[in-house]
């Protein structure tokens, strides 16, 4: 069967100059299949977009890419709901819901579920794949052991992130302003100075977390490019790059030459890391163990 390779929407605080130069270069030389579009962390962060998403869509699917537009993760004030209300009920438009609120707003029309919405067992894809869902992007932290489960007689499309740090939580607060000593709602968008996000230290000195606006992220950027055979196994056919500050033109053209046999998991994984600039890889959630201690085709992997 034919594997997919998607782009998640990038989850940082980048320029719509950078954006909008980003998104045209993927839909001209990226070898992804799906594209998914929209602010999924702050709110505060849509409005400089929203003017480049109908030009940036077209150009996408001009070039042959699925579009799907991505919801809030995170739904607290009346301007978002009023926000996934629109997006919820656009005519032709794919929507990928990564919150409850925009799961209930789609029901009886096909959409896709995203790796916010927590589905950990069969039962519950299966209430969401009778409401509609025909792509479901599985969490981050779910095991080997979990993932084949949930592939085993699904009847949405699977897919798993393979490549980019981790989203771990999001929170009302906002840290990024915090550690500014400034306010959530006079953030002066801080967060926009870290463009992969803002890395944090344990009191020991030791890299530990991530930190973008609302949300916490993995210090690790996860690399399942060794898992990639065993995830086709169980069927599981659609694979994310999460996108990072960095050549993602060049990322997908190394996933996909795993995908396709033409190079070999641990060279393209040599190559990934000059992309990355020394972030440690992780693969530890898929065997449900620290990564270091992690019995894959790439041993040396943190969590």
């Amino acid at each position: 069967m034919t594997t997919h390779l998607t782009l998640g929407p990038v989850l940082f605080n980048w320029s719509p100059e950078k954006l909008k130069d980003f998104y045209f270069r993927i839909a001209d030389e990226a070898p992804v299949h799906t594209v998914f579009l929209g602010e999924v962390v702050c709110s505060k962060r849509q409005p400089f977009f929203a003017p480049h998403l109908p030009e940036v869509a077209e150009r996408l699917t001009a070039a042959g890419k699925r579009v799907i537009f991505s919801s809030l993760a995170l739904v607290l004030t009346k301007r978002e709901v009023d926000l996934v209300r629109d997006l919820c009920t656009m005519d032709d438009v794919m929507v990928e819901a990564n919150d409850l609120s925009a799961c209930a707003q789609l029901i009886g029309k096909p959409h896709a579920i995203g790796p916010f919405v927590n589905i950990y067992n069969e039962g519950t894809r299966k209430v969401f794949e009778d409401q509609g869902a025909t792509h479901i992007s599985l969490a981050g932290e779910l095991s080997r052991k979990s993932l084949a489960a949930l592939a085993k007689d699904a009847k949405a499309d699977l897919e798993v992130q393979i490549f980019g740090r981790q989203p771990l939580a999001i929170s009302a607060r906002c840290y990024h302003a915090r550690s500014y000593g400034l306010a959530k709602d006079s953030c002066k968008y801080v967060c926009e100075k870290h463009t992969d996000g803002m890395d944090l230290d344990t009191l020991d000195g030791d890299p530990f977390l991530a930190v973008n606006g609302l949300q916490t992220l993995s210090y690790t950027c996860a690399n399942l490019i060794g898992e990639l055979a065993d995830m086709q196994s169980m069927g599981i056919r659609h694979f994310r790059l999460s996108p990072q500050d960095t050549d993602m033109v060049e990322v997908a053209n190394l996933y996909r030459s795993v995908l396709d046999g033409i190079a070999e998991p641990q060279s393209a994984t040599e190559k990934l890391d000059d992309l990355v600039e020394g972030m440690p890889f992780a693969n530890g959630f898929y065997y449900a163990t620290e990564g270091v201690k992690a019995k894959g085709q790439i041993e040396e992997f943190g969590i």
